[in-house]
């Protein structure tokens, strides 16, 4: 944009917060404000328009009575007071207990693990701990935007690594050009937000083998762990070579139902949970009590339960991809999470706009369906790759996403 153009105020509607975001590559705007997230804003246009809301990752069923249980007797029988910053004991050895009994990793519960308020302040704890200015972050792109947020708070970039479409399978000779000498940290995310692949071995191999090489710490974003339909969840930290320099984040929130618990946890080595523990200390001090007791009851269920669990969204699964392709998009079934990324340039063309991000508010007004464009998820390099990518999700009751296939085809 040369002078001539600047001095010429625009009669364009402002771009959207997540539009801005993706244009500079962070999470401020043009004018130096900090801009919303995404998902903030297509949850805002779900309640504004009436449309079903399959933008924003939650269920709309509650967590396992067990839990639920647990939970109210413990407001009831005066667990009501600050837990200790690492979490209440019996937390702390039931996520132990958890990772030794899943994918037999060996953690001592008081140095080992620490309890934060989600997954979300665990990401936030763990990049802050080890993060300084002018330091790098390798991930995966489209990514979670937490990710770039935090990086940006820290003075820290991240570089990105596309997935590239229709597979969404990454290239592991660019993921090794990706690292440099300022590479500080590796973020790794599976089963993967938004597309909803899992990693095979040779990536996850090679992940643990470039981040010795590099000497980085490796953050794996788990949230997901049991919401995958191909084979049982298979941590990077179960590799021997990997353990001492992964630190595991995961949550209550998706495998129970109780995304607004905001209950979460770090889990590995001592050395590296010591300062993430340090540094959620001055975020939160520490996640609610009485839901952190009921955490650790819902850790315990049998697997029967984690075995349902699959199975139920297994079916969401199903009906929402049957539905977008009825609906003219090409969906790519994913092997975990409970969303769905599909490309939807023939929903652009029907309705005369001309990629994702010009769609989504469209499908909110004409079809009563909201969902997230991709490019919103990815740096300003690679967001061309997800021009016409949307991801839905199917985290929701059998009947509520048969009348969205309905409406989006309508």
């Amino acid at each position: 944009m040369d002078a001539t153009d600047a001095a010429v105020p625009s009669t364009s509607p402002p771009a959207p917060p997540w539009e801005r975001m993706a244009r500079g590559g962070g999470l401020l705007s043009a004018d130096g404000e900090l801009t919303g997230t995404v998902f903030e804003e297509m949850s805002r246009l779900a309640a504004r328009t009436g449309a079903i809301n399959l933008g924003q990752g939650f269920p709309d069923v509650d967590g396992p009575q067990e839990m639920l249980g647990a939970a109210a007797a413990a407001l009831h029988g005066g667990g009501n007071q600050y837990s200790p910053v690492a979490g209440l004991p019996l937390l702390q050895e039931a996520v132990a207990e958890h990772q030794r009994r899943f994918y037999g990793i060996d953690l001592d519960p008081g140095s080992g693990v620490v309890v934060t308020v989600g997954a979300s302040e665990g990401l936030a704890a763990s990049l802050l701990a080890f993060l300084r200015p002018g330091d790098e972050v390798v991930v995966f792109e489209p990514h979670y935007d937490l990710y770039g947020a935090v990086a940006e708070f820290a003075g820290a970039r991240l570089v990105t690594v596309p997935l590239e479409p229709p597979r969404f399978a990454p290239d592991l000779d660019r993921l090794a050009a990706a690292f440099g000498p300022r590479t500080r940290m590796v973020i790794l995310n599976d089963p993967h937000n938004p597309t909803g692949t899992v990693f095979d071995d040779a990536v996850r191999a090679r992940v643990a083998a470039l981040a010795a090489e590099h000497d980085c710490v490796v953050v794996t974003d788990e949230v997901y762990e049991h919401l995958r339909y191909a084979g049982g969840h298979r941590p990077l930290a179960a590799l021997p070579e990997a353990f001492e320099r992964t630190l595991t984040v995961s949550s209550v929130g998706k495998s129970f139902s109780a995304t607004g618990w905001r209950v979460g946890w770090v889990s590995g080595p001592a050395h590296l949970v010591g300062p993430v523990r340090a540094t959620k200390a001055y975020l939160t001090h520490s996640a609610a009590t009485p839901l952190q007791i009921g955490a650790a009851t819902a850790l315990g269920l049998p697997g029967g339960f984690f075995e349902q669990l699959t199975e139920d969204f297994r079916r969401r699964r199903d009906v929402l991809v049957r539905g977008l392709a009825a609906a003219g998009a090409e969906p790519f079934e994913p092997q975990g999470t409970f969303f769905v990324v599909a490309d939807v340039r023939r929903l652009c063309e029907r309705h005369g706009v001309e990629d994702a991000e010009h769609l989504a508010p469209v499908l909110a007004e004409r079809a009563g369906v909201v969902g997230v464009p991709v490019p919103a998820l990815a740096s300003a390099a690679h967001r061309g790759l997800y021009a016409s990518w949307m991801r839905f999700s199917f985290g929701k009751r059998l009947d509520v996403l048969e009348r969205a296939g309905r409406q989006l085809a309508g």
